[in-house]
């Protein structure tokens, strides 16, 4: 070997052993500090960071993405239906004014006028029929829209079936 190649590996080893005694000292240095740090005051931390920072929406793509947009509608008509609308009231006069009037008064989506020739002319498919239409969702023959429980899903079958009781009590 050259004297210059020996020069160089001599002033080669002093520089790696010089990194090795640096990285040494980092990790030495920060196993003490590790220990002195203090540990979270609020166990859920960790929980309530991730939640801020989660992303506000989804895309939802292909198969994959139509089945998870399935399952968050789910979800949300789940969350939704574990509420009761309108205090749980048995009035449909009530339910009537602040979630059926919306349409029935003036027929918006085809719906039928709360009248004799509205609401009146459907009670001749029976009760039953109307509460099942109420209840699931009904799209007639004309193009008339009726939502699942009239677009509440936090309503109970109970009171759809009075608010449907009122109208037919209230179309003559």
């Amino acid at each position: 070997m050259r004297n210059y190649d020996l020069e160089f590996l001599k002033h080669f080893s002093m520089v790696i052993g010089f990194l090795m005694l640096v990285t040494a000292g980092l990790i030495v240095g920060a196993y003490f500090l590790h220990d002195s740090l203090p540990p979270e005051v609020n166990p859920k931390a960790a929980q309530i960071t991730e939640a801020r920072i989660a992303p506000a929406g989804a895309v939802y793509a292909g198969e994959t993405g139509a089945a998870a947009q399935a399952a968050a509608a789910a979800a949300a008509a789940a969350a939704a239906s574990s509420q009761v609308a309108y205090g749980g009231t048995l009035d449909g006069g009530e339910i009537y004014k602040n979630l059926c009037g919306a349409c029935h008064t003036n027929g918006v989506g085809k719906a039928p006028m709360l009248n004799a020739a509205g609401i009146g002319a459907r009670a001749a498919k029976g009760v039953d029929m109307l509460y099942k239409h109420a209840i699931e969702g009904f799209t007639g023959p004309d193009g008339g829209i009726m939502p699942p429980k009239g677009g509440n899903p936090a309503l109970t079958d109970e009171q759809v079936k009075v608010t449907v009781d009122w109208m037919l009590a209230n179309s003559k």
